[in-house]
């Protein structure tokens, strides 16, 4: 049966530790396995790092650039020549390909988010392997997926992909890192992602010299697509070849299960693709409402607003010491919300001069945080 599959490969695999250079046989590894899962059946996803460190060579910068006008700049110059020989080689195959550069607010607005997915979907459709990565060029801080780890579990998630491979620099996941700590245990199944916390795992944030990674973005991205329903693999980018082994039931790299009820379409796009921008902070009795019961945010249980924002806008809700506990799309602006919380539904109108929503959030438009 014909599955969609999410490969993405980090610039720790695709480059030469020493001097930044592709890893041109690592590459066609990787071309050569995914059109051979093309022509197989599968429809297939790439996700690639790679244009900032490409740049970096091409320019002959020693280390990656610290500012964003520098880094966007190197991104300019990589991403054409890491598509160019993602081209050739692919056509070599007679693969066809297309370059998909997102930034986050492709997927914020709905409208977008929904083009994005029809713009995928009649790709896949079309026999074409689209070649992912964030737009540097001109992605702004506060509009970025941060990592291309990230990016693929967004995108697993919004095409509600069967398998995600993060191809990385070590063969699966262990409880330290295996490069510095001999002891390290490896970890072959990860039934919820919460079971790591339990097994002592050391995750550092820190990825190669030339990448963006590390093992806590790629626990977070596993995050986000076994909530979409993805099975989640982490394994060795060096060696591509593995994915097909793992297909064909392979125990190799670390397998994360998906959730056996996956959020649907809309609450995943609230909890992923949504940036939010106020913080609405709750009492007890809402914060059981909402997290036990399942029920809407009703402005009686709002304790206070902290953020600008309109009404529409997505914000975080949090507990009496700050936690999060869900997110969703707010019905007011945080301007009317000062003169309702902690009010019954009944006085709004009142208050506000006209009749509003009955509910702050609607348990429609609310996604609790993991």
């Amino acid at each position: 049966m014909s599955e969609i599959i999410v490969v993405k490969i980090g610039t720790s695999s695709l480059t030469d530790p020493s001097t930044g250079n592709l890893a041109l046989s690592t590459i066609a590894a990787l071309i050569e396995t995914l059109t051979h899962l093309r022509t197989s059946g599968h429809r297939v996803i790439l996700v690639s790092s790679g244009a900032v460190g490409v740049g970096c060579a091409r320019l002959g910068l020693r280390e990656r650039p610290r500012s964003m006008a520098l880094k966007q700049a190197v991104a300019a110059v990589g991403q054409g020549r890491l598509m160019r020989i993602y081209d050739d080689l692919f056509t070599s195959l007679q693969q066809p390909i297309a370059q998909v550069l997102l930034t986050r607010s492709d997927l914020m607005q709905r409208s977008r988010y929904l083009n994005a997915y029809n713009t995928f979907q009649e790709l896949l459709r079309l026999g074409v392997i689209p070649v992912v990565n964030e737009n540097d060029t001109v992605a702004i801080d506060e509009l970025k997926f941060g990592d291309n780890d990230t990016l693929s579990a967004r995108v697993a998630s919004l095409l509600e992909a069967d398998w995600l491979f993060l191809l990385t620099d070590v063969d699966r996941l262990y409880s330290a890192d295996p490069r510095n700590n001999p002891d390290a245990q490896p970890i072959n199944l990860v039934k919820q992602i919460d079971e790591l916390a339990e097994l002592q795992v050391e995750t550092g944030d820190r990825g190669s010299q030339w990448g963006t990674g590390g093992m806590v973005t790629k626990i977070a991205a596993a995050r986000i697509a076994t909530a979409a329903g993805v099975r989640t693999v982490i394994t060795e980018g060096r060696s591509p070849r593995n994915i097909t082994k793992i297909l064909q039931g392979e125990a190799l790299g670390t397998h994360f299960e998906p959730q056996p009820q996956p959020n649907k379409a809309r609450k995943r796009w609230i909890a992923h693709a949504l940036v939010p921008v106020g913080q609405l902070y709750l009492d007890n009795g809402a914060v059981a409402a909402i997290a036990q019961a399942g029920k809407s945010l009703l402005a009686a249980g709002i304790t206070e607003v902290k953020g600008e924002f309109h009404a529409s806008d997505a914000v975080l809700l949090c507990d009496a010491i700050g936690r999060e506990i869900a997110r969703g799309i707010v019905n007011y602006s945080s301007a009317e919300l000062q003169k309702i919380i902690g009010r019954q539904s009944a006085e709004i109108p009142t208050i506000l001069g006209y009749v509003g929503a009955e509910t702050v959030v609607h348990r429609d438009n609310l996604v609790l945080s993991s």
